[in-house]
Formats: C-alpha cells, sequence, structure tokens
C-alpha cells in the first residue's frame, strides 16, 4: 500500500528521484534546491537507493556529469534552480540535441540582479527553446507525480528528450504537505527498468555521440529535436492515462476549474492555481462568471488546449511570474501565438505579478477581475499590466 507522509516539496523530489532508480545523480548545491540533493544522499548513505552520486564543483559540472551518465546508458536526475540553471545554459542544448532523456527537479527562483533567492518562473521560462521539456507543480504531491512522469516520457522511443519539472521556490520547496509515497513495485511496472535506446558504451555496437555538425547535417538533426517535441504531446497524454491508472490521480496538459460557463477565465501555472481556485470560488458567490485554469505542461505547448479553453472565454487573461523583455510575459506570447489563425477567440490580457517572491493577494487578482471587466465591457486597457508593483518607491 502507499504511505503518506508531511513533506516538502524539495523532499517530494528526493523521493520521487529514489522510486524512479537512476544509477547517477550529479549534485551542487542551490537555495532553494539543496535539500533535493541533500535528501538523497541520504538515502545514498543509508543504503536506500542504489545511486552513484557525484558531488561536482558547479552546475555545469553536474548537468555534464549527467549527459556523460546518460549517454553511457543509465538513468540520470539533478536538481538546481535560478542562476544554476543560467550556468546550465549551454549543456542543456548539448542533452536535447544527443536526445539524452534527463530529467531534473527546479526550485522555481527568481534571477539576479538584484540577488533574490525566492520565487518566479524566469529561471525556466529562460530555458524554454533548449530542447527541454517543462512540467510546473502546483503543489508537492504534484512535484513528485511529474517527476516520474517525466521519466516516462523522456525514455519513450518517441521522445527521448530531456525534462525538468519545476515547482515554486520556498512556497513548495519548503512547505510541508501530506504527500502521498507509490509502492515501489508500482513505480517499477509504471517505469520499468530503464534501456537505453541509443545511447550507451559497446564496443561491440561503436557510435558517435555529440559529432560535428556540418551545415550537410545540422539542419536536420535540429529537425529531429523539433519532431520529438512535438511527438511527445500525444506521448504526455498517453503516460497521463496511465498513471492515473497506476496510481488513481488524473492530470491535464491544461487543468479546468468552473471555465464551462465563464465569461473570464484566469490562465497560470504553479502553485498560484491553488490561490486561483480559491478565488474563484469566492467571485462565484458573489455572483461573478469567472473560471481558472492551470497549465501543467509548458513544453510541450498546449496548442490544441489552449484553443478549446479559448472557446469558453470572453476573457483570456494570463497571470504570470516573468516577463520576456520587450514583449510581455512569455506564456502571453505563446498563448497568443496558439490563438492567431482562430476566427473567434477572447480578450487577451497579460498580467505581470508575482516576481522574485512577491506575494500574490485576492486584492490583486481583484484587480486582474477588474480590469478584465473593463475589457469585456468594451474599454480599452493595457494589454500588458503589471500588478502589485510599490509605485511609491519606481
Amino acid at each position: 500500500m502507499p504511505m503518506k507522509k508531511v513533506m516538502k516539496g524539495n523532499e517530494a523530489a528526493a523521493w520521487a528521484a529514489k522510486l524512479a532508480k537512476p544509477k547517477v545523480v550529479a549534485a551542487f548545491p542551490i537555495t532553494p534546491s539543496t535539500l533535493v540533493p541533500e535528501k538523497i544522499s541520504e538515502f545514498v548513505a543509508d543504503g536506500e537507493m542504489d545511486a552513484e552520486f557525484i558531488k561536482v564543483e558547479s552546475e555545469h559540472s553536474a548537468i555534464s556529469a549527467c549527459v556523460g551518465a546518460s549517454a553511457a546508458g543509465v538513468r540520470t536526475f539533478t536538481a538546481t534552480a535560478s542562476q544554476g540553471l543560467a550556468l546550465m545554459h549551454e549543456v542543456l542544448f548539448i542533452a536535447a540535441g544527443m536526445r539524452l532523456p534527463i530529467v531534473m527537479a527546479i526550485g522555481n527562483r527568481a534571477l539576479s540582479a538584484p540577488i533574490n533567492i525566492w520565487n518566479d518562473w524566469q529561471d525556466t521560462i529562460s530555458e524554454r527553446d533548449t530542447g527541454w521539456m517543462q512540467f510546473y507543480a502546483e503543489n508537492n504531491q504534484e512535484a513528485l507525480d511529474l517527476i516520474l512522469i517525466a521519466f516516462k516520457v523522456a525514455e519513450d522511443e518517441r521522445v527521448l528528450l530531456p525534462a525538468m519539472v519545476g515547482f515554486d521556490a520556498f512556497i513548495l520547496t519548503h512547505t510541508v504537505e501530506p504527500v502521498e509515497i507509490p509502492d515501489q513495485e508500482v513505480v517499477d511496472e509504471f517505469l520499468g527498468e530503464y534501456v537505453p535506446k541509443h545511447a550507451y558504451l559497446d564496443p561491440a555496437r561503436p557510435i558517435t555521440q555529440g559529432a560535428l555538425g556540418f551545415p550537410a547535417h545540422y539542419m536536420e538533426a535540429r529537425y529531429t529535436v523539433w519532431e520529438a517535441m512535438e511527438n511527445a504531446r500525444k506521448v504526455i497524454k498517453e503516460v497521463f492515462d496511465e498513471f492515473e491508472k497506476k496510481f488513481g490521480r488524473r492530470y491535464h496538459m491544461i487543468e479546468e476549474y468552473k471555465t464551462d460557463d465563464a465569461e473570464i477565465i484566469l490562465l497560470t501555472m504553479g502553485s498560484l492555481a491553488g490561490t486561483l481556485k480559491e478565488f474563484v470560488d469566492k467571485k462565484r458567490e458573489e455572483g461573478i462568471k469567472i473560471g481558472a485554469a492551470k497549465m501543467t505542461v509548458y513544453r510541450p505547448f498546449p496548442i490544441e488546449e489552449i484553443r478549446a479553453l479559448a472557446k469558453k472565454a470572453k476573457v483570456l487573461a494570463i497571470l504570470e511570474k516573468d516577463i520576456s523583455f520587450g514583449i510581455g510575459g512569455a506564456v502571453f506570447a505563446d498563448t497568443s501565438r496558439a490563438l492567431i489563425n482562430e476566427k473567434e477567440k477572447p480578450i487577451m490580457l497579460d498580467f505581470i505579478l508575482g516576481l522574485g517572491g512577491r506575494d500574490v493577494t485576492f486584492e490583486n487578482l481583484e484587480e486582474v477581475v477588474e480590469i478584465s471587466k473593463k475589457a469585456l465591457e468594451g474599454e480599452k486597457v493595457e494589454e500588458i499590466n503589471w500588478i502589485g508593483l510599490r509605485k511609491e518607491i519606481l
């Protein structure tokens, strides 16, 4: 029987790694994700986890060690955040280009400057074009589950791409919640023993990895990554179905909450989705027809699900903890692309909020709804709105 434990999000990620049985875990500490490899090191030291635990000198080295181990043919795992993820940047492209199914946990944290250790999504959003799949957890249970799901999808022969699972710094990484830990036997059935599809070292079958890509071949290599990411959409849905059958918890590319009759739909990712559900309940009691939606998978981008969601809304308000300077929020830009050729589409509004760990309050959400209502009534409003700014210090 599965057991329940009260644990931090970081511990949930470590338990997921333990259950997945990677053979190599590379570790370098960084707030707020340090506890992930720390807990794994305890599992290894106590003989509960059979893995090579490699203590490296930087995050660049951590992901490089995972690339080498994955290329040699074993399941690998690591964790990082913020500046550490940024330091990995060039190797992230290498991992995807070599089609290595590495899984990495990310405690989503703001990027410097100024130095900030609190939550937003800028770190993973900045890596959206590297060829890594991206999942975002609403709570600690999802942090554990999505890591297992990420391994299953990444290792599918139709995909063979690395994956990162983000969960909000401190809001989840350091906050305790009840988490169900699945039976090891059931996880073993779900994931299966890792069998490398193309990347392993075998003198009887010599291959070249990470070779020079001349103009005659490079574009085709990039196309195969594109094709794999396109394939991932179908595979993710299949794995979500299988996960529900095995563990009883259902996941969606986009999860909807009271959207069927909503005039205004608030779309977000991560832990903010839980706040939105409570806020929607409050506004429903006041007679306001609003709904909420949570994007669980950001890469590959859920284009068809966005189009289906948009058909229900008169105003689609995107709430995001990131900023792409010169254009607005990245999720807003991607959502707009998904809807660009649709004949009928809602009013699209972008709300930048919660950067650097700034609390997102019901008062902030009231402002989002008021702006959305003005747009619904035909009043001209800004497409991109910064919510919760302390204007007295600007």
